[in-house]
Order: C-alpha cells, then sequence, then structure tokens
C-alpha cells in the first residue's frame, strides 16, 4: 500500500473532520487536540490538506528541540512530499552563542523566507516546523527580501554583463566553478549561479540575450539535473544587513495556525538564548588586526539586534489561532477535540509478544498496517511471521516510515513502524544534506588538485614537483599544452598531456616530505626492481597458501536454519548491500567442502562483527566449535560481551579466556570445550596454544590479524589448512589492490556505511576551557564518558588539571602508550567498566575498544593529525543510540597552513560514517597496504608513493601469474584462447604534433583542465568517452575541435596497446608503431602480429617495417589526423567500431 492511500483513509476521520471544521469556520482562539500519541499528530495535520476537509491556511508547527523538529518534518514530507513541508532550521550549528554559520542551513532558512514572501502561496495549506533556537534570531524585513530577489524566466531577454554586475552588487562572487550559495560563474554564454533559496544550483543557458534554457545541477558532479521555466535568485539578506532585522513572525499572514505542544517551554527558550548572547569565543573567531576591527567584531555580534525576546515572540503569536496538540494547555481551551490513540508498544525484538499482541488486535476488528522503508525489511517481517505460523498476507505492508508507530481506536487502525520493532534507531533526512555534499565535493576536489609546489609521481622519472601547467611549441612551431615537472638541481621534464597517466599525485605518510629524485642516475629504477622483487616474495606465499588450499577438503556446513533467519532479522539496524552480499558470500564459502579463508575488510562500525557473529552461529547449528581470535584483552572481553548478547536468545553457549581470568576459571574453561559444551569461545593468542583442545573446532574467526606476531600467524598457518577461517580488519584495503591479487587470496569488502547511524556532529573550536568543561557537564549529565585524546604524553597533565579546575566532579584517568601494558590494561578496563567519567590519553584510543557508553571525543591539537588518525578517532564515538559530538580543538583557521585547514574542515563536512571519506582516505589505503603485505611494505610506499606502489604491485602479480604460476593460472589463458598485444604491453605512449587539449576559453582554471585530463586518461571504453562527451557539452557548451581530437586520443592509446605498441607517434603525417621491446617475446608468434604483417603487405605503398637493434616498428605514411589512425588501427586489427 502506497502512503497516500493511508493518508486517504486517515482522512476519513470523525475527528479530523472535527477539526477541520473548527479551523476553517470557528475562529477559536484556542483548540485544544488531545490524545495525539507518536506520529498520529503529523498524519492528523497531514490529513487536513486531503479528502473532504482541506483546510486551506499555513500552519506554523514549534516542537521543543531540533531533533523534534526534524523528525516531525519528515514525517509530513513522507506523507504529502517536499513542496507542502518546509524546515525552518537555525543558521549557527549548534548553540546560538558560538555564532558557527552553516551555509546548508541558511539554504532552508531563505527558501522559507521566500516561499512566505510569495503572495501565492498564502491561499494554499502549508506546513512549517521550525524550533525556539531558530526563531530567537532575527530575519531580512520582508520588503527588502522581495527588492533583492531576481526572477529569471526560458524566453525573456537579459543583457548578461549588466545580470553579471546586478548580482556583485547583491553580494554574489564570482568563482571558476560554483559550489557554494551565493557564488556565480560565467563560462562563454553559460552562467552558473547558486541561489539562497535554493537547494541546487542553476544553469542559465543564453543565445545572445535570451534564456534558451534554466537548468538545476548537482554541485558535486557539475551536471545538469532538470529543467526549470522560471527561477528566483535570492542572495544572503540575513549576513549583509546589520540593522532593521524583524522577528520571523512578521512573515506571517494572520490566518496562519500555530501548532505547539508547550508553549511556555519555548518562551523560556528564547529568552534563555537571548540572556546568554554570544560567547567571547564567537567575537573572536578571527583574530583582529586593529582596535577598529575589535570594536566591529562587538558590533556584528551584539545580540540587540540579532535575537529577539521571548516576550516579543509571543507578542508576534498572540494575534494567531492556536491548536495545542501537547498534554494541558496554557489558558483555557475554546474546543477540545479528543483522539483515542496510543503510542506502539515496545517489544524489544520478542517476536512472540508481537505476533500475540497483533492477533489480539485482529480478533478486536483492527486493520493491521506496518510501515518500513525498504521492502527487503517487510520481506523480512512475512519470513518470520510465516514460520511462526502466520499467512503470508497477515498484515498491510505501507512503502515509508514514519517515526512512531500508533494505534488508532476511532478507526480500528494499528499502523506499526519497524525501526520499533527491530529497536533500531531512525534517522531522519533534511534537504541540506545536498548542500552538504557540495562542501564535501569541493572539499574532496581540493584534496585531489595538482597545485603548483605538490610532490608528484612520474613512474618513468621518480619523485618530482609539480609547476604547473604550459604551453610549448611543438616540432612544427604549434602550440602544445604540456605539463612541467621539477627535479634535483631544477631539472625539468615536460610531460605531454597524453601521458598524464604516468603521473601521480605522491601519497605516502601524512606529514613527511619525499626524497626528490635524481634524473640520469638510475636510482629511481633499481629503487623500483628492489621493490618489484619485495612484493614478489610476498605474493608467492599467498599463492602457494592457496594453492594448497584449493586441494584440502573441508567441512561442508549445512545450508540456514530458522534460528539463522531469526537472529539476521534481529539485527539492529539495517543491512547495508554490501553486508548482505557479504554474508551470502561466507556462508556459500562455509557451505562449500574446501576450506574457507576469507578476508572481510570494511571501515569503523561497518557491521563485520555481525557478519562473525552470522558464521558463528550457522557453525554452532552444526555442532562445530567456532574459536575468535582477538589481539588483546580488552577486546576479548569486547567481543565475548557482544556476541553473548547477540546470541542470548539462542541455544549456544559463549565464554571467553584471557589474562583477565583466574585459573580457576580457566581450568573450568577448558574442560568444558574438550567436552564440546562450549561452542563459542573468544580469546587472545592462547586459544590455538598447545594447551587448548578442541572438541571439534570447524570455524576459526580472526579479528585484526596484522596485530599478531610471526609465531602466532606460523601456527595459523598451519591451523588454517583445513578449518574454515574468516579473518576481519578495520583498515579497508584499497579496490586496486584487491584487483591485483584476485586468485591470491578471497576478498569481501563491505564499503557502505551503514544507513541508519546517527551522523556524529563535529565541531572545530580554539582551545579554551569553556568548550571542554561545556562539552565534559553535558556528557556526565546524561551518564556518558568522554575521551580527550592529544598528540603529546607531557599535554596530558595539564588537560587534566584543565578538567579537575571547571569540572571538579569529574573521575579522570590517563593512559598513554609508554606505560606498562597491564597496567594501560587495566586503566581501560576500569573506563569501560564505567569507574571513570573522562579518560585522557595519545592515540591509543583508536584501536578497536567500542565503549558505547562515550559519546563525546575532544581531540586536542588536531590540525597535527592526519585525516585517517581523526576519522578513526572520531569513529570511537557514536556506537550507541545517543546523538555523538567531536569536538576539534586547533588554532584559528586563517593561521593554519592550506593542508591542515582543508584536512580539518574536510572532518568537520564529513560528519557522517563512511560518506565519501574513502575519497580522502588515501592514508588508510597505505595502511591496509602495509597489513596485507607486511609493515616493512610502507618504506616502500613511501619512497615510491602509493599510485606507482601499485602500479608496480600489479605487474610484480601479473609476471609471477605468467611465469612462476603458469600451470597455475593455465586454465586462464586458455580461457582467453588469442594472445592479444596488451598482454604484453602495459602501456602506450602517444606523442603527436596535433591541436589535441581544451583552450583556456572553454575550460577556465587550469587546475580544473588538469582534472579533467587526469579524468580523461583514465577512460577505457567507447561509452565512457561518450559519457564523458555529454558531461563536457553540459557544463561548457560544445566541444571546439581541439577537444574533439584529444578525445579520439584515449581509444587510439587503447588500440595501440592491442597493436603490441609501446610508443605511438603522429608526426608530419606519418604514424609510427614501437612493437613490443623483447624480440623473442611470444607476441610476435601471435594471431595479432599476424594481422599487422598481412596489413603491411596489403597496403605496402603506404607502410615501412623496419627493425634496428632488435628493436621493431613500423611507419604508415598519409595519416594526417587522429581519426585517421583511428580507422587504420582499426583495419589492421579487422574490428568495427
Amino acid at each position: 500500500m502506497h502512503i497516500p492511500d493511508f493518508l486517504h483513509v486517515f482522512s476519513q476521520h470523525p475527528q479530523v473532520a472535527a477539526l477541520a471544521h473548527t479551523l476553517s469556520h470557528d475562529r477559536l482562539p484556542l483548540i485544544h487536540a488531545e490524545g495525539l500519541q507518536g506520529s498520529a499528530a503529523p498524519v492528523v495535520l497531514a490529513a487536513l490538506s486531503t479528502g473532504r476537509s482541506i483546510v486551506k491556511r499555513p500552519f506554523l508547527l514549534i516542537c521543543r528541540d531540533e531533533e523534534e523538529a526534524g523528525y516531525f518534518y519528515h514525517d509530513l514530507v513522507q506523507l504529502l512530499g517536499e513542496d507542502m513541508a518546509l524546515f525552518f532550521p537555525s543558521t549557527y550549528r549548534r548553540s546560538v552563542k558560538y555564532a558557527q554559520r552553516d551555509a546548508a542551513n541558511e539554504i532552508l532558512r531563505t527558501e522559507t523566507l521566500n516561499r512566505l514572501a510569495k503572495p501565492s502561496d498564502k491561499a494554499q495549506t502549508l506546513y512549517i516546523v521550525t524550533h525556539p533556537e531558530a526563531l530567537s534570531e532575527r530575519v531580512a524585513p520582508l520588503q527588502q527580501m522581495e527588492e533583492r530577489t531576481l526572477r529569471l524566466e526560458e524566453g525573456q531577454e537579459y543583457d548578461l554583463t549588466w545580470l553579471a554586475e546586478r548580482l556583485r552588487d547583491l553580494g554574489f562572487v564570482r568563482k571558476d566553478y560554483v559550489y557554494e550559495p551565493g557564488e556565480y560563474a560565467l563560462r562563454g554564454s553559460i552562467l552558473d549561479v547558486y541561489s539562497f533559496a535554493s537547494e541546487y544550483p542553476f544553469r542559465i543557458d543564453f543565445f545572445g540575450d535570451e534564456v534558451d534554457s534554466i537548468r538545476t545541477f548537482e554541485v558535486q558532479t557539475q551536471l545538469s539535473r532538470e529543467r526549470r521555466q522560471v527561477v528566483s535568485i535570492v542572495p544572503d539578506t540575513e549576513g549583509q544587513l546589520k540593522e532593521g532585522l524583524v522577528p520571523f513572525t512578521d512573515y506571517l499572514s494572520q490566518d496562519t495556525v500555530l501548532v505547539v505542544q508547550d508553549l511556555p517551554f519555548i518562551h523560556d527558550c528564547i529568552d534563555r538564548i537571548y540572556t546568554e548572547g554570544f560567547a567571547r569565543q564567537a567575537k573572536l573567531e578571527r583574530a583582529p588586526e586593529s582596535e577598529m576591527e575589535v570594536a566591529e567584531q562587538y558590533e556584528r555580534l551584539r545580540k540587540e539586534s540579532l535575537l529577539i525576546t521571548g516576550e516579543e515572540f509571543l507578542r508576534g503569536v498572540a494575534s494567531l489561532q492556536r491548536l495545542h496538540i501537547g498534554k494541558q494547555p496554557l489558558g483555557t481551551p475554546d474546543a477540545t477535540i479528543r483522539f483515542q490513540t496510543t503510542p506502539q508498544p515496545l517489544f524489544h525484538k520478542n517476536f512472540d509478544l508481537l505476533i500475540q499482541n497483533l492477533r489480539q488486535m485482529q480478533v478486536d476488528g483492527y486493520r493491521l498496517y506496518i510501515l518500513a522503508d525498504s521492502p527487503k525489511q517487510t520481506e523480512r517481517l512475512r519470513c518470520i511471521f510465516e514460520e511462526m505460523g502466520e499467512a503470508s498476507d497477515f498484515f498491510t505492508p505501507i512503502d515509508k516510515t514514519l517515526h512512531e508507530g500508533f494505534t488508532d481506536q476511532t478507526l480500528r487502525l494499528c499502523c506499526y513502524t519497524d525501526h520499533q520493532i527491530f529497536d533500531r534507531f531512525h534517522k531522519y533526512s533534511l534537504k541540506t544534506d545536498h548542500a552538504r555534499d557540495a562542501k564535501m565535493a569541493l572539499t574532496l576536489k581540493e584534496l585531489m588538485q595538482f597545485e603548483a609546489g605538490d610532490y608528484v609521481v612520474h613512474i618513468d622519472h621518480g619523485v618530482g614537483r609539480f609547476a604547473g601547467l604550459v604551453r610549448m611549441p611543438g616540432t612544427d612551431g604549434e602550440m602544445q599544452e604540456m605539463i612541467k615537472l621539477l627535479y634535483k638541481n631544477d631539472d625539468a621534464v615536460y610531460v605531454s598531456i597524453h601521458s598524464l597517466h604516468k603521473v601521480s599525485k605522491y601519497k605516502g605518510k601524512e606529514g613527511e616530505p619525499p626524497r626528490i629524485s635524481h634524473l640520469g642516475t638510475g636510482a629511481w629504477e633499481k629503487l623500483k626492481e628492489r621493490t618489484k622483487k619485495k612484493i614478489k616474495d610476498i605474493a608467492r606465499d599467498l599463492i602457494q597458501l592457496y594453492s594448497k588450499r584449493r586441494e584440502e577438503k573441508g567441512f561442508a556446513f549445512s545450508p540456514d536454519s530458522f534460528m539463522q533467519h531469526e537472529l539476521e532479522a534481529g539485527f539492529a539496524y539495517e543491512d547495508t548491500p554490501d553486508q548482505l552480499r557479504v554474508t551470502q558470500e561466507v556462508k556459500a564459502d562455509m557451505e562449500a567442502d574446501k576450506p574457507m579463508d576469507r578476508l572481510v575488510c570494511g571501515d569503523v562500525g561497518f557491521g563485520k562483527t555481525e557478519i562473525a557473529v552470522r558464521a558463528a552461529m550457522k557453525a554452532a547449528a552444526d555442532n562445530k566449535q567456532v574459536a575468535v581470535l582477538v589481539p588483546t584483552t580488552v577486546l576479548a572481553l569486547q567481543h565475548y560481551k557482544t556476541f553473548a548478547s547477540r546470541l542470548k536468545d539462542f541455544p549456544v553457549k559463549v565464554d571467553y579466556l584471557s589474562r583477565a581470568r583466574s585459573t580457576a576459571q580457566t581450568k573450568r574453561v577448558l574442560q568444558e570445550l574438550a567436552e564440546g559444551k562450549i561452542d563459542i569461545l573468544v580469546g587472545t593468542h592462547k586459544l590455538i596454544g598447545k594447551t587448548v583442545k578442541w572438541n571439534d573446532l570447524g570455524l576459526l574467526i580472526i579479528d585484526e590479524e596484522q596485530k599478531f606476531g610471526v609465531a602466532v600467524k606460523e601456527r595459523l598457518k598451519q591451523v588454517k589448512v583445513n578449518v574454515d577461517t574468516l579473518t576481519m580488519s578495520a583498515t579497508p584495503i584499497p579496490r586496486t589492490l584487491q584487483f591485483s591479487l584476485m586468485g591470491a587470496r578471497d576478498f569481501s569488502v563491505i564499503q557502505t556505511p551503514p544507513p541508519n547511524r546517527r551522523p556524529i556532529q563535529t565541531e572545530i573550536h580554539t582551545f579554551n576551557h569553556e568548550v571542554i568543561a561545556e562539552a565534559v557537564n553535558f556528557e556526565m549529565s546524561r551518564n556518558g564518558q568522554v575521551y580527550i585524546v592529544t598528540n603529546r604524553i607531557a599535554a596530558l597533565e595539564n588537560l587534566a588539571a584543565i578538567v579537575r579546575k571547571h569540572v571538579p566532579d569529574a573521575r579522570i584517568c590517563i593512559g598513554h602508550g609508554q606505560m606498562p601494558p597491564d597496567k594501560l590494561e587495566k586503566i581501560i578496563m576500569e573506563f569501560v567498566n564505567y569507574d571513570y567519567d573522562v579518560l585522557i590519553s595519545t592515540t591509543i584510543v583508536e584501536n578497536g575498544i567500542d565503549i558505547p557508553n562515550a559519546n563525546t571525543i575532544i581531540i586536542d591539537a588536531a590540525h597535527h593529525f592526519g585525516i585517517s588518525d581523526l576519522h578513526q578517532m572520531r569513529g570511537r564515538v557514536g556506537r550507541g543510540s545517543r546523538k555523538a559530538f567531536c569536538y576539534l580543538l586547533a588554532p584559528p583557521l586563517a593561521l593554519l597552513p592550506n593542508e591542515s585547514r582543508r584536512r580539518l574542515q574536510a572532518i568537520e563536512n564529513f560528519s557522517d560514517l563512511g560518506s565519501g571519506i574513502h575519497i580522502a582516505m588515501q592514508d588508510l589505503d597505505i595502511r591496509g597496504a602495509g597489513n596485507l603485505l607486511g609493515a616493512e611494505q610502507s618504506g616502500f610506499i613511501a619512497d615510491l608513493g602509493y599510485e606507482t606502489y601499485q602500479k608496480i604491485l600489479a605487474e610484480a602479480v601479473t609476471e609471477l601469474k605468467n611465469d612462476e604460476f603458469a600451470d597455475l593460472y593455465a586454465e586462464e589463458l586458455q580461457r582467453t584462447g588469442d594472445l592479444s598485444g596488451e598482454l604484453f604491453v602495459d602501456d602506450c605512449t602517444v606523442e603527436c604534433d596535433l591541436h589535441a587539449y581544451f583552450p583556456e576559453t572553454y575550460v577556465p582554471g587550469a587546475t580544473e583542465r588538469m582534472l579533467l585530463y587526469r579524468e580523461l586518461d583514465s577512460l577505457a571504453s567507447q561509452e565512457q568517452i561518450e559519457a564523458f562527451r555529454q558531461r563536457m557539452k553540459d557544463r561548457f557548451g560544445d566541444l571546439p575541435p581541439e577537444g574533439e581530437e584529444l578525445l579520439r586520443i584515449v581509444p587510439l592509446r587503447a588500440l595501440g596497446r592491442k597493436v603490441g605498441a609501446e610508443r605511438l607517434l603522429l608526426r608530419k603525417r606519418t604514424m609510427t608503431l614501437y612493437f613490443v621491446a623483447n624480440p623473442e617475446s611470444p607476441f610476435y608468434r601471435s594471431n595479432t602480429f599476424g594481422k599487422i604483417i598481412d596489413f603491411a603487405t596489403q597496403s605496402f605503398q603506404r607502410c615501412v617495417l623496419e627493425e634496428t637493434g632488435g628493436k621493431r616498428r613500423m611507419k604508415i605514411k598519409d595519416v594526417p589526423s587522429v581519426e585517421t589512425a583511428l580507422l587504420t588501427l582499426r583495419a589492421m586489427l579487422g574490428v568495427e567500431e
């Protein structure tokens, strides 16, 4: 059933009709709608806009805080769509007093004001959801709002120069590309502009002075989304006006209905915000240059001109009709409408209780609805109900979900939400998510850009510095675009834009500059060879172990039991597609008769443990024992708790072994294990020691394998050969490494973050005790715990002293890596057991301990940490169902070097787990490679740079497959049959003297051209090139001829590889192909080379085959353009386009 149908059912409600009548006819000042529980209030209000009883009036809903407002708004959007519901947030990131503005929120505010300023919308039903913080700020007066709005219409004529000036007058800033509200860009006849009242920026295409088309576009991809006829461009009115701001209530028409739960509370909130005003820290965010600036900054944040008092708010809403939806209203209601609803009971995943409750409801004549966002959840519920003997049409599923379920006795309706049945966190989404993505896209772009002075690696020449794009005259005097790289002693190398794939940005360990290579010494070549030899040794071991296991026989587990289904359905979060896929892969491996050896990698909190629990359950169901091996005692206890709590309703016995257990306990555990009474045993390396006797071990789960010593790893190798093994690692292993190692290890990678995790609220502050004290006090007030992390042991005591002074009742402990391990472990165990409130430590926190009760982390001197360290430390909080906070303390951003500033901003903007963070996580990738291939590899990565290292790795594995392990991979070669040139040529270098580049007038900005050249260089198929052409056309207009030629060079390079050419020259109407260097190569015996010889003999007037010093090449005459070159090579290979 779709949600509009459900809403239609509700609009028949007699009380809804009564409420509509009261609102439409009797203008009574105060109406009380009582008895609305769960999400019944948004449903009732939404029902007023459909069916017989339509109320065409605007509603202002004031919730008690931002979260409540967010859920209320989310429910209305699910019921009515985005057009009728608006969210009016606060301009600031969190409490008003710190005055940290949030561009994404400003868009929503301006959009709401813009809608209210349009007279046409007043007669419609419109819902505005807000909260006290948002109402406490003043807004720009209505008249100014209208005066400063620009309206553009398709088909109308405007003077482009005048438009650009008008935008500048309104405070818009001209940029090359538009990423944030308040920016505009002009490229030829295309005007991009990001209005403050729109979720997406506009792209306006002119033909002369006439507007040819208006489209919105995505900021991340810069590609168009949908056509619009008319658009309004609104500047940031609030930010620019200092005087004359008015309360939000001035925008409301007289027939607005005010909907509240607790008016006195809202009044008190607004009053409190006014009294607090702005903190000193907010006023001094930027270090002032002069006394005048000090005065200006104080003036800028005067509460009198920016905030309203509670009294002013009450005066503003005094004349509005009020609908009270809480318990007891302020004043005597003129009419009371009683709804009979009850909230959804809590079942805590107890399905027997749930079924009992639903059956009772059915007997009483209730219609049962279950609301779930994903059809998969509905399917899971159906399976569980069918297994418990219910018919499959036992309930009606609804395709969208609300925040809280309820039952309505009048209509005999019972609607339950699936996240409450499964005890899951439900996340609301606002429109601001796009604007935040935009900010993220910009940060990522900055991280990937090549800027003059950046370290880069050229695969043939080594590590140098990027010195920009330059125009150089070619052989025939024509200008070519080249890239200039500087090496030691200022030697320069010029790289053609067709060989950009050989150049990559240097990525080594963060914060350490690499050694710059010396041209012409051969040192770089030697380094590459050494690395290749080392990689081969490691890969050889992996491949040998892999082949040995292919011949062993293992235990084949039976298919899933009903207990397995129930366990999986009871998972507290929704499965991500990756999690489902990996679960399937692991189960398939277990059901096969070969021993499993699978590595599951995924970031912190992406659900690896859940997969392990499911695998353990599957093994236990077949009466096999499971060993869970972890690196530390703390983790042993933690995993034991996780397994025990997830499996408490199943007939499975879980126990653990570690140093923390007494001798008697250890003895008992070992005895029960040998007798087969324990199904799952968690423990440190003791588990695979000589003293431990297993009754029937069927599955070995290893967490963070890279942290174990050599001896343990050797012992593991012996065990692994015939026991199913599942290894987990929290450092994600990069995509490219997986491809390179295909056939040497089975991988599963979890890349999507869990959907309903709360984003961690991240803020950058300058160091001051107010922020620390406030964070600690807030966390302690909800009985939580706090981490404070710093990068120097010396600073630990000072931080402890600050906390003691400002929060005297906090229980503090200090931990760092130089303590004796036992002592450190004891402190952490005590922190886990809640003997302390605050743990002040160096970065040891990031090693995998999971403390659901710790939901605030304060990182001191955050600008000294790398992006991935910050990300992993932040991943320590926000594990429970509470909102988590992360405070980054650093000097004012203006004083930091660019790199550090970008890192902090990136982390602040990536507040969701895993969101886009992987792109910026090269550092983590480097660790991933280190974990997989042994720690000494990190040194090589630092010398070579990460991308070059990957290329060498791929080469090394290919060589092993072709030489030493040829018989193992013989099947692969047989399958491919014909040997094409690609097997012998890694890369074909194209050099040409034709005009092939993007002109400055077509693509402004060297960094953007550089990114496009690199993107173009990485394309492979014709479809990708076509898609690239469409994107270029969308962003910049039609391609100029030079651009078209450039696009043809990409397929030319691919064809060059197919014909076995290592170099391809297009000069003076002649194409020269330089073939595989090794004259003994099997390539010269392949069909491909045969085709080339045939072609040369057929077109003997045009072709010349030459050989000098064992090097073979072929010249082809009459090739004036890239297009002709493509046709020639296609004819040579006999392939169609």
